[in-house]
């Protein structure tokens, strides 16, 4: 049994995902950064020059909390619809637009599917134009395009469709060297016509007679086979058929487009010819039939017509996501340290709950304000604490408020006891930095809120904090090993993840 899983199919899970961030009851996501100790061969493997690949089993998904330094919430106007980059460059063959591109009808770049394929490119103004005619699969030979028309265009030899324009916000937040955000412009949607047949595949032929005509398209279109339904015009020119992309656009033609077709043909040797379009005026049937070998094929349009849904049109079953990592933004956003993992989570709960957090963004370390401190610690190094035997690494130090911030992965060399126990830090007992011998006592006697330098106040609790999401909630629907990024207070991390379905 054959079967396909269709674009469309991709196209419907695309749009449910990207519809999930603004729907009514929207699902919550955040973009997670964390892995703040070197990958090494002998705990997760691999190493910082070559991070290793995320595996997809259960105890991956727990490891990434083990790791998660902190997260920002990714809202509606962080997520967009997007296609493949395909950049505009003169003297280059692009592929054109065919409603029945297949491993039978290959493209002229050998693709077996359109969405594949190079039949829309984007200017250097960011404007976005679907090929509808590559004259015969040559290289386009001209200016840069910048019309805006709302009917397809010749020039550079090409027949060409204006789609869309990528705004400059759209540019800046969304466009990757190999991916482009995609909109629909909604003049070019409105008129946009369902069945209009807009542009045909001309093969020449020969021995025809010389001469301008006018041939009606059959199908199911509106008034098929008559001058009320689509009409191609054509010349005859040194007794072939000329195709309209070669000279100035005029030569053979959509007359009129008509509309509701979902299939058309142009049959030469039996076909009503017009000589006078405007007359109505019909000759006989054998007005061209001199001639051999000719043939125009018709091209049915997209549903709704060309235009009327870029996203769909251009195949946009990608969902671009982009989110800004600020500084230290609102105290949250460690900058202590790097980073060496990047994950996304949907709907996790506040520490404690079950209820979906909702902060923009959130920390995810384990906290503790010292006294008595003597030294000071450094990133990533082991910590102790010798009466509770609980083992763990700093992820950061806050000298001005004697705020340590650590975590304890799962890893035998400092995630546990001698036993293999896990122990959390509690009580006053110090704790000691294995390399810079720093050490200090947490303030367990009472509770205490510390103001930050950006006027963000965190409360410890006995000494203790705890991370703003609770460990193993939610889902982490993907995750990705990079080598390590430092973060810094004056820095800003631009991340964009592309999910393709």
């Amino acid at each position: 049994m054959s079967a396909i899983i269709t674009e469309k199919f991709r196209l419907h899970n695309a749009e449910q995902f990207f519809e999930s961030f603004s729907e009514a009851a929207p699902n919550v996501y955040y973009m997670l950064i964390g892995k703040a100790t070197p990958f090494t061969s002998a705990t997760s493997g691999g190493t910082d020059a070559s991070p290793p690949a995320p595996a997809d089993d259960v105890s991956s998904e727990f490891y990434v909390w083990d790791q998660t330094i902190a997260g920002k919430k990714i809202v509606a106007g962080d997520v967009t619809f997007a296609v493949p980059r395909r950049d505009w460059t003169n003297s280059t063959v692009y592929d054109m637009y065919e409603d029945n591109i297949s491993s039978s009808n290959l493209t002229a770049s050998g693709q077996a599917s359109l969405y594949q394929s190079t039949f829309f490119f984007r200017t250097s103004d960011n404007r976005v134009y679907k090929v509808m005619d590559n004259n015969g699969g040559t290289a386009y030979s001209g200016a840069e395009p910048t019309s805006e028309s709302t009917s397809p265009f010749a020039q550079g030899g090409y027949v060409l469709k204006y789609m869309y324009s990528i705004t400059a916000a759209e540019q800046t937040k969304f466009l990757t060297t190999d991916f482009m955000p995609v909109s629909t412009d909604s003049t070019v949607s409105a008129a946009a016509t369902d069945g209009k047949i807009e542009s045909v595949i001309v093969t020449g032929g020969s021995g025809y007679t010389d001469g301008t005509y006018y041939v009606a398209v059959n199908g199911d279109g509106s008034s098929a086979g008559t001058s009320s339904g689509a009409i191609i015009s054509f010349v005859v020119s040194s007794n072939a058929i000329v195709d309209f992309g070669l000279t100035s656009g005029t030569d053979t033609i959509v007359y009129a487009g008509g509309a509701a077709y979902t299939f058309g043909t142009v049959t030469l040797t039996d076909a009503t010819v017009f000589t006078d379009i405007t007359l109505e005026t019909a000759v006989s049937t054998g007005a061209i039939d001199n001639g051999s070998g000719g043939a125009i094929q018709v091209e049915i349009g997209p549903k709704n017509g060309h235009g009327f849904n870029a996203v769909t049109e251009l195949g946009g079953h990608y969902i671009l996501m982009n989110t800004l990592f600020i500084g230290a933004e609102r105290d949250d956003l460690l900058t202590g340290n790097d980073f060496r993992n990047i994950s996304i989570i949907t709907d996790p709960t506040t520490y404690g709950t079950s209820t979906v957090a909702s902060d923009s963004t959130i920390r995810q370390t384990y906290a503790t304000q010292l006294t008595s401190v003597s030294g000071t610690f450094t990133a990533d190094e082991k910590i102790t604490q010798a009466t509770t035997l609980a083992i763990g690494k700093v992820v950061e130090w806050d000298a001005t408020n004697s705020i340590l911030y650590y975590q304890q992965e799962r890893f035998t060399d400092y995630g546990t006891n001698s036993v293999g126990a896990y122990v959390a830090f509690s009580g006053a007992n110090a704790i000691t930095g294995a390399s810079s011998s720093a050490a200090g006592t947490p303030d367990s006697t009472s509770d205490s809120a510390v103001t930050l330098a950006n006027g963000f106040t965190i409360t410890f609790t006995d000494g203790y904090m705890t991370p703003e999401l609770q460990p193993d909630s939610g889902n982490i629907i993907y995750n990705e090993n990079r080598s390590p990024i430092s973060r810094a207070t004056d820095q800003t991390e631009d991340i964009k993840i592309v999910v393709e379905f």
